[in-house]
């Protein structure tokens, strides 16, 4: 007899985790109790407690995570830099530590004994959900039930899934799989497998435009170019400038937060709506790339993140203009290390912890506005400015300048760095 008395599980409402849900519920004669995070997925979440109740949950949450995270995920990430391999903005790697505290605190609040999940055993999700869990509650046991054999050999494929659901009575609407898997968030999709999983097939092509949500193609975008402006507050964005903005913001349903000079202001989860809508009406921010997942095989994904990409150039422009070099070379020789615990999962982990210190800290000058044209997938810096500026046009201008730069200084430094190379140059007999 198992010691586990309550489990709770995450669930969508889709197949797969409804199935999950009732063999849980067999299988360790447990009850169960459901969990879903609304992080920005926006789909139709209108009847999924009664779906999970109807299929044997005790329970259903739902919390809504929209805005924490935004606040206190995406934003820290962005002001890091955070690029996997050079190309992923690690949409979904940062939304799992997120969904996963959500589930935690239900959890402990629940006097659950364990938590349990639907990620595969070949991917990175498991990685990140447990090893969330283990920073965060580390007495809790985890179930995966697709690391289980007894569990693998009753579901080996889609169909079974679909026959169980039948006769045990789950409310589940079985329709064609599609030729790839899609995972959403607030700050992407990403698309993997089936027809994605030969890294030859071009995910360009017309008969993939359909696949697409967030993003018109570039080739289907408007032929004007369309400026944004962004107003940033020590590494974050705070407020935008662009056309028709009060009408997207009705059309969102977003509340303004006020008004700084002609900047309208918003929570970073209004910032990030806004910046999608117009990041996807102009092809930002689509990409394709082979990665190294945690678990040592390589995949292949397709990544739709329009505002994330707008969000990403517009913060590294005013960074730019107030960053003292040093301290953003440090920082950015941290990119790859802080990149890599978002994406295998170590987001609680004290290391990340203490490299976000470091780089709140390099954000306190991080202050000032930049202006963004979007046009055909691209987004081109368009101005820069700052009352943090450490750009002075006295000192770089190459008309004169002589009192703020004397360029006689630059004669004993070129002689000074160049000593150890003529050293070196006559070791080597040249």
């Amino acid at each position: 007899m198992s010691d586990i008395k309550k489990i709770v599980v995450a669930y969508s409402g889709g197949l797969d985790t409804s199935v999950l849900l009732l063999w849980l519920k067999e299988t360790y004669q447990a009850e169960v109790v459901a969990y879903c995070a609304d992080v920005g997925q926006a789909e139709e979440l209108d009847g999924l407690e009664q779906k999970a109740l109807t299929t044997g949950a005790s329970r259903c949450y739902i919390g809504d995570l929209r805005e924490e995270f935004a606040r206190d995920f995406i934003f820290p990430m962005f002001q890091a830099g955070a690029l996997y391999e050079g190309q992923y903005l690690l949409g979904t790697s940062i939304a799992r530590p997120c969904i996963t505290k959500g589930m935690i605190d239900v959890a402990l609040s629940e006097q659950a004994d364990a938590v349990a999940h639907g990620a595969t055993g070949k991917g990175n999700d498991q990685v990140r959900f447990e090893l969330s869990a283990a920073s965060l509650a580390p007495s809790l046991e985890v179930i995966a039930p697709w690391r289980q054999r007894r569990f693998r050999e009753r579901f080996p494929g889609r169909s079974e899934m679909i026959a169980y659901a039948e006769k045990e009575g789950i409310p589940v609407q079985a329709s064609a799989k599609k030729p790839y898997s899609m995972d959403r968030n607030l700050l992407h999709i990403s698309f993997e497998s089936g027809i994605l999983e030969d890294p030859w097939y071009d995910a360009t092509a017309a008969e993939c435009r359909d696949m697409y949500v967030l993003s018109v193609s570039p080739e289907d975008a408007p032929d004007r170019a369309e400026y944004v402006q962004l107003l940033f507050e020590k590494g974050n964005c705070i407020g935008i400038q662009a056309e028709g903005l009060d009408e997207i913001v009705a059309s969102l349903g977003l509340t303004k937060q006020g008004m700084s000079g002609d900047y309208t202001l918003f929570t970073p989860y209004g910032v990030m709506r806004v910046l999608n809508h117009l990041g996807g009406k102009h092809g930002v921010g689509r990409v394709d790339m082979v990665e190294n997942r945690f678990v040592g095989m390589k995949s292949r994904g397709v990544y739709e993140t329009p505002g994330g990409m707008i969000l990403f150039h517009g913060h590294r422009q005013v960074e730019s203009l107030t960053m003292d070099r040093e301290v953003m070379r440090l920082r950015d020789s941290l990119i790859p290390k802080y990149a890599e615990l978002v994406y295998n999962g170590f987001w609680f982990a004290p290391e990340r912890e203490a490299i976000q210190a470091l780089v709140t800290e390099s954000q306190q000058s991080v202050s000032g506005e930049v202006r963004l044209k979007l046009y055909k997938g691209n987004v081109m810096p368009a101005g820069r400015r700052s009352p943090l500026s450490l750009y002075h046009e006295a000192i770089a201008t190459m008309e004169g300048g002589e009192e703020a730069y004397n360029q006689d200084d630059a004669t004993g430094f070129i002689r000074l760095n160049g000593l150890r190379l003529k050293n070196e140059a006559r070791r080597s007999g040249r």
